[in-house]
């Protein structure tokens, strides 16, 4: 296992671990590894010092005694946001149209005014939404939630 320290589009840092290298580019690419403060995909490695184990561990070296583990306590916020994002979703999804991959051509449709303005939701490919922005068309991101990384 590869830990590495992470930080989003947003400048959020987190940490990953993951199998290897090979393994966080792939999740990358996928579009899996996420910020876990505001569910940016546009994450990015950090540089870090390597982890180098030596065979005589000193005091100076480990802080914490050896059976001492680390931890962290969650923001209790993050419920909170994670409840908001959900929130928002369902209403998305509750009040506009569902076009599925045909979602950059109706968003375009609607942007010409050559059909009649409404919500609509769907898939669109990372070119996709970056032609749909140089155009000037405004689209927003469904928010990624916890349970969709599952």
């Amino acid at each position: 296992m590869i830990r590495y320290a992470l930080q989003c589009g947003e400048s959020h840092e987190f940490e990953g671990w993951f199998r290897d290298s090979a393994d966080f580019d792939k999740q990358s690419k996928r579009g899996v590894v996420t910020c876990p403060a505001c569910g940016s995909t546009k994450v990015e490695k950090q540089l870090m010092a390597p982890a180098v184990s030596s065979p005589k561990k000193t005091e100076a070296a480990s802080p914490a005694a050896p059976d001492m583990l680390r931890l962290a306590v969650a923001d209790p916020r993050r419920a909170e946001l994670v409840e908001a994002l959900r929130e928002l979703r369902k209403s998305v999804t509750s009040n506009a149209d569902y076009v599925g991959k045909q979602f950059s051509e109706e968003a375009r449709k609607i942007h010409y005014k050559e059909t009649e303005p409404r919500g609509i939701y769907g898939e669109a490919s990372p070119e996709e939404a970056k032609a749909l922005a140089e155009e000037g068309i405004e689209f927003h991101p469904l928010p990624t939630l916890p349970e969709d990384r599952n």
